[in-house]
């Protein structure tokens, strides 16, 4: 193989095991770590775990209070436990010059400082109501009052005692009155485990790593946002590396028929040519494979704290080196190599020998009835894939579909190129005149394999920038129009640095709480017009679910370890919002102290000045505002996923042209002879590369459309609107436009260079 084809392929599979290498690298550092609020514990014991569709990471089902004092009481006989801490949690916020501090928004009682250690820098601990213990660095001495909000609203607090930890403490008996219920019982000493786990019946036993299941659902969350993060740039990469070497390929082998023919000619069988093939793929995939392995390590740690930042990982977050992810690295290369070189070494394979006797460069056959076959099939799987979203009631298989449908797409265009090549250049160059058009519509003519294989690059680069940046721009305006109508009013009172809302700034508004249900966790709604006692008003989806109708009885367990009955009250239509539950304000209230409200609907006319605490806004700011955190993640997931595929389309068609161009030295030298000036030929290899990228731009931005209609329909029938799909116009003009300027310069200089060699030569003859 050519030295040029050699580096062009040795770069893309560079590329691909350093961005593979590195994502694994970040994936096997996104541990849970143990917080530090729990430094001193060296057994802790969960409450039972629960799952839930619409949430990775629910809260555990609480133990009431009475059986986390029982198991208070089995722990502490343990031998070496110095201390067993039923450790409770609450909405507890100071506030400090006129607002509430957004780095803290728990308490806890103040036996629970022993599970850090946290110890007094001066005062006394909290013993009593509305006494609170306090970070140093609030700035309130021992003895002066702090406002302090819990889920009823704000009230004045007296600080007692002052810590060296952003924490907030308060008296153990406020502690079980705000979160009567418990999720985790921390020991301190050295327990013996055997008796720990006699003693833990029911109990989730935690030590050592394992103790990192008790970070916070905010950081578990971020977490695992950053791995799909990490596992779709992994895929891409993958996918795209396989496509730009497969491409690579089969222009090599293109563009070498007549080599290859004279191998075959002086006997090389079609096994020992498509070994040839494999094996220079193999040695290329091993030299990128380890050099990329090496890249994507020197690169983690800046990535990884690029994804800190962006709110894809917890500030705990710390990359480490590790043997699995660098294997994998070196491995992916020969890997990826072989198989983007596969289908070009069986099509070295049937070369004749008498290619190479052949002179002429016109295809006779560019699409056979296997080509026709695979691109119809993936034509297909692709329209099945878009079926796929309108019949799934799931998001993450909505785009797990959609994207598999883009990707079928795009190798559909690909495979069926040759075939739409003719096609598009008789539509843009049907009618061109003068020696210049005839030219570069007559050679893209006679070499449409070629030109599609060129194309392939700017096909990949157009269709997965529009069809994510699409993708996403078309789900934020779905779920952004159908929060809108589900409000149903023209303002909203929102939270303003806090996390909700309390009663004081929403005593009408709906609670909100989970309900624990046969190991699964639902939220619910305490609403003022909810039913009254122990009863229950479901959806008719969370009817048919838990298998009741009206009048029967749910066993559940509430927010305070309670366990109940609750009697089915009425089962209505599906309401937006909620998981189709709803519960009387009060009940919520009697067992969930802390339940705060989402936001509240206000009706015309009401006040502007809001409580502390509270925003007012007005419907579109609402729809704008209530994913904006996730939106601004997804936004700079879509930027890192089109910088990956822009990334491997810019190398693509910088690596394809230049060959192409390379290997078409003595066509350009014909066209000197046959009269043409330097000028012109450098005009007919521009003009030959911009039309590459129209036709590659076409194919891709036609796969991406297609895609998109099939994810539109998808948000529409899980939304419930008439979103339609969005195309992103500034994207798709960006990357056509990086393609049009990469194609004409990695083509046009190579020439340039040929020509000027030709040049020299005819001076020295």
């Amino acid at each position: 193989m050519l030295r040029r084809d050699r580096l062009g392929s040795l770069i893309a599979v560079l590329v691909g095991a350093a961005v593979v290498t590195l994502t694994l690298t970040l994936l096997a550092s996104a541990v849970p770590h143990r917080p530090d609020r729990f430094d001193a514990v060296s057994v802790a014991l969960h409450s039972p775990e629960v799952t839930t569709p619409a949430d990775p990471f629910p809260e555990s089902r609480p133990w009431s209070a009475g059986e986390a004092a029982e198991l208070v009481t089995r722990l502490a006989a343990v031998p070496g436990v110095q201390a067993a801490v039923a450790d409770r949690r609450f909405y507890a916020q100071p506030v400090v010059a006129g607002r509430p501090v957004a780095d803290i928004q728990q308490g806890h009682g103040w036996a629970s400082a022993a599970l850090a250690p946290d110890r007094l820098v001066s005062g006394r601990p909290a013993t009593g109501a509305r006494e609170v213990v306090l970070g140093v660095d609030l700035d309130v001495p021992v003895g002066g009052t702090v406002t302090v909000m819990t889920a009823t609203g704000p009230a004045p607090w007296t600080v007692t005692g002052l810590i060296d930890a952003a924490r907030l403490y308060v008296a153990d008996s406020e502690a079980a009155r705000l979160a009567p219920g418990v999720r985790v019982i921390g020991l301190t000493g050295n327990p013996r485990l055997d008796r720990v786990r006699a003693a833990a019946s029911g109990a989730t036993v935690l030590i050592g790593d394992g103790m990192g299941r008790l970070e916070p659902r905010a950081d578990a969350r971020d977490r695992w946002i950053g791995r799909q993060v990490l596992i779709a740039m992994t895929a891409l990469s993958v996918f795209s590396s396989a496509f730009v070497i497969a491409s690579t390929f089969a222009l090599s082998v293109n563009q070498r028929r007549r080599e290859i023919g004279l191998l075959r000619a002086v006997g090389a069988t079609p096994r020992q040519v498509r070994l040839t093939v494999l094996r220079e793929a193999a040695t290329v995939g091993l030299w990128g494979g380890t050099s990329g392995a090496v890249l994507g390590l020197l690169f983690a740690p800046m990535i990884g704290g690029v994804l800190v930042d962006a709110g894809f990982q917890p500030e705990s977050f710390r990359v480490g080196v590790r043997f699995w992810p660098v294997l994998a690295g070196i491995a992916i290369g020969p890997l990826v190599a072989l198989a983007g070189g596969l289908l070009a070494a069986r099509r070295a394979a049937r070369v004749r020998p008498l290619e190479a006797l052949r002179r002429a460069e016109v295809e006779t056959r560019p699409m056979t009835r296997g080509r026709w076959a695979v691109g119809l099939a993936f034509a297909v799987g692709g329209l099945v894939a878009g079926a796929a979203t309108v019949m799934t009631d799931d998001l993450s298989a909505l785009g797990a579909y959609a994207l598999a449908g883009a990707m079928a797409l795009m190798i559909s265009a690909t495979v069926l190129a040759p075939a739409v090549v003719p096609l598009v250049v008789r539509l843009i160059l049907g009618s061109a005149g003068g020696a210049l058009g005839t030219v570069i519509r007559e050679s893209a003519l006679a070499g449409s394999r070629r030109t599609a294989s060129t194309a392939a690059p700017v096909l990949l680069t157009v269709a997965f920038s529009v069809f994510i940046a699409g993708n996403v721009q078309t789900a934020e305006k779905a779920y952004a129009d159908r929060r809108a109508a589900a409000t149903g009013t023209h303002q909203i009172l929102l939270p303003a640095g806090t996390p909700g809302l309390t009663d004081a700034a929403a005593p009408t508004g709906d609670l909100s709480t989970s309900v624990y249900v046969n190991d699964t966790v639902v939220t619910a709604a305490g609403s003022p017009s909810g039913p009254a006692g122990d009863s229950v008003i479901l959806s008719e989806s969370r009817a048919r679910a838990l298998g009741v109708a009206q009048g029967g009885a749910v066993a559940a367990t509430l927010a305070d370890g309670a366990h109940v009955m609750l009697r089915v009250s009425a089962v209505r239509p599906e309401r937006s919002g909620t998981d189709g539950v709803t519960l009387s304000r009060a009940t919520v209230r009697s067992h969930d102290p802390s339940a705060l409200v989402p936001m509240l609907p206000l009706t015309p006319g009401a006040s502007e000045n809001p409580p502390l605490g509270a925003r007012v806004a007005d419907i579109a700011t609402y729809a704008r505002e209530a994913d904006a955190e996730e939106d601004h993640q997804v936004w700079v997931f879509t930027l890192l996923l089109i910088g990956i595929s822009v990334g491997y389309g810019a190398l693509a068609v910088a690596n394809t042209l230049a060959m192409a161009t390379a290997r078409r030295a003595n066509d350009y030298r014909l066209l000197r002879l046959a009269g043409a000036t330097r000028r012109q030929v450098i005009l007919a290899v521009a003009g030959e590369s911009a039309l590459v990228v129209v036709i590659g731009s076409v194919l891709g931005a036609a796969a991406a459309v297609l895609a998109l209609y099939g994810a539109a329909a998808g948000f529409r029938a899980q939304t419930g609107t008439s979103v339609s799909l969005t195309v992103p116009w500034p994207v798709l003009t960006a990357a056509v436009g990086t393609c049009f300027i990469l194609a004409v310069t990695a083509a046009t200089l190579p020439a340039r260079a040929h020509l000027a060699g030709a040049g020299a030569l005819r001076e020295r003859a």
